[in-house]
């Protein structure tokens, strides 16, 4: 979907796309500008070239899984909307249907984690930028780092939210430790990150 369409859909009043491909989007935008300046840092100093070359290399991997996770994250609600829709006149037809609604929202977190996981790297990827990479681009460094934690609080926020329904107590303790590793290692980067744009800037 392109970008202009994109937009047009996410402001109407329909529940899909929404955060979470907005989550996934944001993340997309943040690999970008890693890719740029890990590029503009590779041509200004070659004894970094290997190193900026294979941050690039990773950055434009990983917005391509953020850029299909967008329509991704749409698909897998999408999937919620249709399990509240089956049929519950019998018994059998109830039983099904909270079964479908409980693996739905647990299939809903999967994209979620992606962004997650996804955004925690170019995180890293950001910190070692601005530490090495090219002085002019900070600001570009900048953006990225603000565009990846807005990706993970969303995905965390998405994560959280699917999870209110969920019944299943072995899934709800595996999916609360990972969000809390999670938060955790956002709060140590965003701590140096900060400390060294504020050092920059």
């Amino acid at each position: 979907m392109d970008m202009k369409r994109f937009l047009k859909k996410l402001a109407m009043d329909s529940p899909t796309p929404g955060g979470g491909s907005a989550s996934a989007l944001a993340g997309a935008l943040s690999a970008s500008l890693v890719a740029m300046v890990a590029g503009l840092s590779s041509k200004k100093d070659k004894e970094k070239q290997n190193e900026m070359g294979e941050i690039k290399k990773k950055a434009l991997t990983l917005q391509r899984r953020l850029s299909l996770a967008v329509d991704e994250d749409a698909k897998s609600f999408e999937e919620v909307i249709h399990a509240f829709r089956l049929p519950r006149k019998t018994e059998r037809e109830r039983i099904r249907r909270i079964r479908a609604i409980q693996k739905a929202y647990q299939k809903a977190t999967v994209t979620p984690q992606l962004v997650c996981q996804e955004s925690i790297q170019l995180l890293e990827y950001s910190r070692l930028l601005i530490l090495k990479g090219n002085p002019n681009a900070a600001s570009d460094t900048g953006v990225a780092v603000f565009l990846a934690d807005a990706a993970l609080a969303g995905g965390l926020l998405n994560i959280g939210i699917n999870l209110v329904p969920v019944t299943d107590k072995v899934f709800l303790k595996k999916m609360r430790s990972l969000m809390a590793g999670w938060a955790k290692e956002r709060n140590r980067l965003m701590g140096e990150i900060l400390g060294a744009l504020t050092r920059i800037g």
